[in-house]
């Protein structure tokens, strides 16, 4: 039987902390990397072009990762196409954030967050878990974030999600852990990122410890780490990366 190539797939993997990930995975592993978009094709294809520099491969994997429909049809398809490749690291990164104070939150602004950041990572985890069952090992990584585990004030929406998202790494590294698959959750405080351009870095970097803000490349380095073998007795942990703001 000839050895399976192995792919790791970031989702959201086109900007920001995806990004780093995905660029951070092909220098230090030899996965090919599954980039991961919803819209933006030019945005992932710079990230391609990016991990190809590194002398890695990657492809572009077009899914919403909230239409459970979208995630198992482009998947389905994939491995259809790919019969010799294997998923083994999977990080759960697509998210998005809609803001506002929850007295005046819409209900389509609740749906959309927990759709994307909570409703994605059960799309898209729960249709390749079986393969990594089977195969007895794998990586689940989920990008969470400090607002999941302190909550922050004007994203209960994306707190709500990102909360759930830390109890389901908790819950499912328990539930598989014998077959040698690992799930944590990295959890980014305020990092240089599209998300967070429209922020007054001035005001808030005098709340953090380390009086800045992080780079999406300090988050990639983490991601990697927890993606690869040496880190096989760390699972059902969320590492928080905020500069200490928060622990």
């Amino acid at each position: 039987m000839s050895e399976k190539t192995k792919y790791a797939l970031v989702t959201g993997g086109s900007r920001g902390i995806g990004r780093a990930v995905c660029i951070q995975l092909a220098k230090d592993s030899d996965y090919k990397i599954l980039i991961n978009y919803n819209s933006n094709e030019t945005a992932a294809n710079e990230t391609k072009v990016a991990v190809e520099a590194e002398g890695n491969k990657a492809e572009l994997l077009k899914f919403d990762v909230a239409n459970a429909e979208s995630v198992s049809k482009s998947l389905d398809a994939w491995q259809e196409s790919n019969p010799e490749a294997v998923i083994e690291v999977l990080v759960n990164n697509a998210g998005i954030n809609k803001d506002g104070l929850f007295m005046w939150m819409t209900t389509q602004d609740w749906n959309s967050v927990i759709n994307t950041s909570l409703n994605g990572f059960f799309n898209v985890t729960n249709h390749l878990i079986k393969q990594l069952l089977v195969n007895k090992y794998g990586r689940i990584i989920n990008m969470v974030s400090v607002s999941g585990v302190k909550g922050t004030p004007g994203q209960t929406n994306y707190s709500a999600a990102k909360g759930a998202v830390v109890a389901a790494t908790k819950a499912l590294a328990q539930e598989v852990a014998k077959r040698n698959v690992t799930v944590n959750a990295v959890a980014p405080g305020f990092i240089n990122t599209d998300m967070t351009s429209e922020l007054n870095e001035k005001e808030l970097k005098k709340l953090i410890p380390a009086n800045r803000f992080g780079e999406a490349e300090e988050v990639a380095h983490l991601v990697s780490f927890l993606a690869s073998r040496n880190a096989s007795y760390i699972t059902g942990e969320v590492i928080n990366i905020n500069g200490g703001i928060y622990s």
